[in-house]
């Protein structure tokens, strides 16, 4: 009779200018993972050091990618080492590493491929304007991508991947949109997600970007994930109206020409704006349309 193989498990740390937390971080992280994987994205100080005196492996970024770029690397690492669970959390100190166990036990049963910690399910201190901010984002996320109705926040950077998971997603954006984008492959392949309640602590020094910022960058990916699914709704059709409006512009000036012999500078002006922009979004619809046909085709 053979025992059960012992899983392989590893966490992915994203750090940049961290050597306050970093060190309790990693510690606390070891005791329930083989590996300790940190990405240094770019930082001044000494986080870098400390990580490796720390005995986790770090992958230096030469210059600061962002937040999507360092969670892109983990992924890739982690797809090197084939482990069956990846575990993600900030070096912040936000996160309990303590709680790992939680996040990873509906993978361990086989209820989930992704686990979100929420930190609406559990302990929070964030301040009422930063909650309100991810509510509206998660919102916005559920109504696009059609998320199960009990996920509660999409913007955690506390989660759980099984090893499906970890050679499905590829994140693509580089800065805080990245956890949008993992949903959406999520999604799109049809991975079981599920959401455990965890605590948040939050520091002051632990957020350095502007929340406006912060929430604009996520919004925008939002709404380009938006077009990327329906390019022919979203820019097909207005581009296709703008030409027909400057065609009819342009016409327009012809026929006051020739009856008056007067030139409208303006309306020629306004006829090419709307023929080129709306000429420019028909042409990117039918190639957004083409290259999303393409993936399906060859199932990427």
């Amino acid at each position: 009779m053979t025992g059960r193989r012992k899983l392989f498990i590893i966490a992915g740390i994203p750090a940049f200018n961290e050597e306050k937390y970093i060190g309790k971080i990693i510690l606390k992280t070891k005791k329930y993972v083989d590996e300790v994987i940190v990405v240094n994205d770019g930082s001044t100080d000494m986080t870098s050091e400390i990580a490796r005196a720390l005995g986790a492996t770090v992958v230096d970024h030469p210059r600061n990618m962002g937040y999507g770029a360092a969670l892109r690397t983990i992924f890739l690492e982690a797809k090197k080492r084939n482990p069956d669970i990846l575990v993600i959390l900030d070096a912040d100190d936000q996160h309990d590493p303590d709680e790992i166990p939680r996040l990873i036990e509906p993978i361990l049963k086989g209820e989930a491929d992704i686990v979100i910690g929420s930190r609406f399910l559990g302990r929070t201190q964030q301040p009422l304007w930063r909650r309100v901010g991810v509510k509206i984002i998660t919102r916005l996320t559920k109504k696009v991508h059609k998320l199960p109705k009990h996920i509660t926040d999409v913007q955690s950077g506390f989660r759980a991947y099984n090893n499906k998971a970890i050679q499905i997603i590829t994140p693509e954006d580089t800065d805080m949109g990245a956890s949008i984008d993992i949903l959406y492959q999520a999604v799109k392949n049809k991975l079981r997600i599920i959401e455990v309640p965890v605590t948040i602590r939050y520091h002051r020094e632990a957020s350095t970007q502007n929340p406006l910022l912060h929430a604009s960058r996520v919004i925008t990916r939002i709404l380009g994930i938006i077009i990327e699914k329906h390019p022919l709704l979203y820019l097909g059709i207005p581009g296709t109206l703008l030409t027909l409006i400057g065609i009819a512009s342009a016409t327009y000036v012809v026929w006051v020409f020739n009856q008056t012999r007067y030139f409208s500078v303006p309306a020629t002006l306004i006829a090419i704006a709307f023929t080129f922009i709306g000429i420019l979004l028909a042409i990117t619809a039918l190639i957004l349309y083409a290259i999303a046909n393409l993936r399906k085709y060859l199932q990427i």
